[in-house]
């Protein structure tokens, strides 16, 4: 897929932007190919940027006391960003790690506030993305609270039906907060 068409695919998605809108955001945002494994982002790297997931598949993740816990994904069609460097301009807790050869639609800060201040839809479509991010967010933080281990396996199958597929099962263990022993026996038990 070209820059044109994931742009047309985001203003199509998620929110209507006008033509000379989408023709700035295609000269101010360019397109990365990451192969498997890459990091995008690294711990400590101060990140001003937002990936869309053309093609692949990423996830962020911390190391603690060094296990390596995975707390978010990204497929197609979806944003990712180290969100607390992006929006305090401080290093980045988090790595950001292709999980597939990706291909990633990338568009700094600058470039995303000169694009809201020049275009209302714009601005609109970068305040529905955070929106939604932080929506995502505060139901994880209640999953995390809330649900009994079983309970949030069984609702990420049903967010994300092919995840199986795609994440290995240690990063889909680190993020619902459990061990690779219980998922396994989770799974058994389904």
């Amino acid at each position: 897929m070209v820059k044109k068409d994931a742009i047309e695919l985001i203003s199509r998605e998620l929110y209507p932007l006008p033509t000379n809108c989408i023709e700035e955001f295609e000269q101010r945002a360019r397109i990365r190919s990451v192969h498997k494994k890459e990091v995008v982002v690294a711990q400590g790297q101060i990140s001003n940027r937002i990936f869309f997931v053309v093609e692949g598949a990423l996830r962020a993740y911390y190391l603690k006391d060094g296990n390596d816990i995975s707390d978010w994904f990204a497929f197609e069609g979806e944003f990712i960003c180290a969100i607390q460097s992006y929006f305090s301009g401080l290093p980045s807790p988090h790595y950001i790690e292709s999980i597939e050869t990706s291909a990633l639609l990338e568009i700094s800060k600058a470039d995303i506030q000169y694009l809201s201040e020049k275009y209302r839809e714009f601005e609109r479509l970068a305040n529905l993305v955070t929106t939604q991010t932080m929506l995502r967010l505060q139901e994880r933080i209640v999953s995390l609270q809330f649900e009994t281990a079983q309970q949030k396996y069984l609702n990420l199958l049903r967010q994300r039906p092919n995840i199986e597929q795609r994440v290995p099962l240690t990063h889909i263990a680190s993020y619902l907060g459990i061990t690779i022993e219980t998922l396994s026996r989770i799974r058994r038990g389904k």
